[in-house]
């Protein structure tokens, strides 16, 4: 796991995130390595998630590719080419269910670093 990827978790992670999966999808992706993906008790609680995690890459000089959803908040895509993460609300997560569409991917141990 890159340096860049275990600052978003961890930013995720002081905007307590919740139910923060890693899945490595080395191998089996041809556009990303890997897609975090987390939930938010709210919409509001998703843009925090988001923004904390943009201000803290853009601090260490790492810049967003590409934002989806910030708006409605109900599911936030942010691609940063080598990973992307997925905020969602936990009844869009839910309905979504990201991680069983990708079920082959190994799931990465979250750990608060």
């Amino acid at each position: 796991m890159n340096s860049y990827l275990r600052e978003a978790i961890n930013a995720a992670q002081d905007r307590k995130a919740l139910n923060l999966e890693i899945l490595n999808l080395k191998g089996i992706s041809s556009f990303t390595d890997y897609f975090v993906i987390c939930s938010a008790t709210s919409t509001r609680h998703a843009q925090a998630i988001s923004d904390a995690i943009q201000n803290r890459l853009e601090q260490i000089g790492v810049h967003l590719g590409h934002v989806e959803g910030y708006g409605r908040a109900e599911w936030i895509l942010m691609d940063y080419l080598d990973f992307v993460v997925h905020i969602f609300t936990e009844r869009t997560r839910e309905f979504y269910h990201l991680a069983r569409l990708w079920k082959t991917a190994p799931h990465l141990p979250v750990t608060q670093e």
